[in-house]
């Protein structure tokens, strides 16, 4: 298949199973308006994690890296009423722009944007974690992959037994398979992919994807008892 049938096969399944949503809509035209990177999940993915969320019957979700909000609405969405959601960000225009898409959602009470660093954020989350357990159910990771391997074992560190761990963006447009690469994101990618395979508290997979964006791919890990 050529690239232009990928994509549209990937704006077929969109059109049909994931309908024009207004708000989604909006929150992408904001963030491209503020001017960040136009890297957010496709509306196909947002639907896939939204359907993971709701299968694992989350009531606890961290996400690693928020961008403008968009999976994080996706992610928001299959809560219920009394669920809560943490999200991190490094940049502070970004989570502006975020906190003001959530709450366009009706979504900014159950939410929380942390700024900065996210290993001083998961380091404050440890802290508290250690003072009063509450174990997130589901963490999606989509941040700067130099460090997707501190993040996994962070991840671990925070959740529970069933927890489920998703690990966006592991195909690197195929350079993953490159163990000569000193790319620091290729690094980091490859790390926690074999961290998951070693760990014994983990059991996981990771497959690759062709649409619109291009060859992409996302691991998903189950944490073990």
């Amino acid at each position: 298949m050529t690239q232009e049938q990928w994509d549209s096969v990937d704006d077929y399944f969109t059109a049909l199973l994931t309908p024009a949503d207004a708000t989604l809509t909006a929150a992408l035209r904001d963030s491209e308006t503020a001017g960040l990177p136009p890297i957010a999940v496709a509306p196909n993915q947002g639907k896939l994690l939204h359907l993971l969320a709701q299968i694992q019957g989350a009531r606890r979700i961290l996400e690693i890296g928020t961008l403008g909000g968009y999976s994080t609405i996706w992610l928001a969405r299959a809560l219920p009423a009394d669920g809560r959601l943490v999200t991190l960000e490094y940049n502070p225009e970004h989570a502006d722009v975020a906190r003001g898409n959530l709450a366009r959602a009706g979504l900014d009470k159950i939410v929380d944007v942390r700024v900065g660093p996210a290993l001083d954020s998961l380091t404050v989350l440890g802290a508290e974690h250690a003072a009063h357990p509450e174990p997130f159910d589901l963490v999606f990771i989509d941040a700067d992959k130099a460090n997707n391997a501190h993040y996994l074992r962070w991840a671990l560190e925070l959740t529970r037994p069933g927890s489920l761990i998703i690990l966006d963006n592991v195909v690197r447009g195929g350079a993953v398979t490159d163990a000569a690469s000193t790319d620091p994101a290729i690094l980091g990618t490859r790390s926690a992919l074999e961290l998951i395979a070693e760990h014994p508290k983990l059991t996981g997979t990771a497959v690759q994807t062709v649409g619109s964006k291009g060859y992409d791919g996302f691991a998903l890990a189950r944490v073990l008892a």
